[in-house]
């Protein structure tokens, strides 16, 4: 039976601290500063910061994707979110009459990006960003972001989440094809 040295244990520690100082040196998947704002590290495309609308066409305010349903009003854990459903029905960026958010309001002061809403959204509405540069001089202004602020193009959400955008454009797609040749077969002689 081998009974331990005294100090080993410390000696093991200032090894490896060696093993890890000059490994930050020689290999380069070590090498963890960066040198911010001129460098940055790209972001996971997991990452997640506060939600955005996602909109469809040109026009933002006929394109979004939110029909104010208030799923996600209702099961954000924070309440967080704020909606008032406007009281007539408008064009989307298709030209189908459909309701839209009057008010849409995310407070940022509150919000604990738990990803709640969009996991409850069944429009794929909403979408978490990965901006995290957010710091303003106004601080009462910047917390409570509105639709202006939160809509953004479907483009933008291909640029940061790709495997997740052309996943949720395929089913979209696949619903709107489906719901075409419903109406094709409803208009149909019989």
């Amino acid at each position: 039976m081998s009974v331990p040295l005294p100090g080993q244990g410390i000696v093991k520690g200032l090894v490896e601290t060696a093993r890890n100082f000059v490994g930050s040196y020689v290999e380069k998947d070590r090498l963890v500063t960066v040198q911010y704002p001129e460098e940055r590290v790209p972001q996971a495309e997991a990452s997640r910061n506060f939600p955005f609308l996602v909109y469809d066409g040109d026009d933002w305010q006929k394109g979004l994707r939110c029909v104010a349903c208030q799923i996600c009003e209702k099961e954000c854990p924070p309440q967080c979110i704020y909606i008032v459903k406007d009281t007539a029905r408008k064009p989307d960026h298709t030209g189908k009459l459909q309701f839209q958010p009057r008010l849409f309001e995310i407070d940022t002061s509150v919000c604990m990006s738990c990803q709640v809403c969009v996991e409850v959204c069944p429009f794929d509405a909403i979408k978490m960003d990965v901006e995290y540069e957010l710091s303003t001089s106004d601080r009462f202004n910047s917390l409570l972001l509105r639709k202006a602020q939160l809509a953004k193009p479907n483009q933008y959400f291909h640029k940061i989440h790709p495997a997740e955008a052309a996943e949720v454009d395929a089913r979209l797609g696949a619903d709107k094809a489906k719901a075409e040749a419903k109406a094709a077969a409803a208009t149909r002689p019989a």
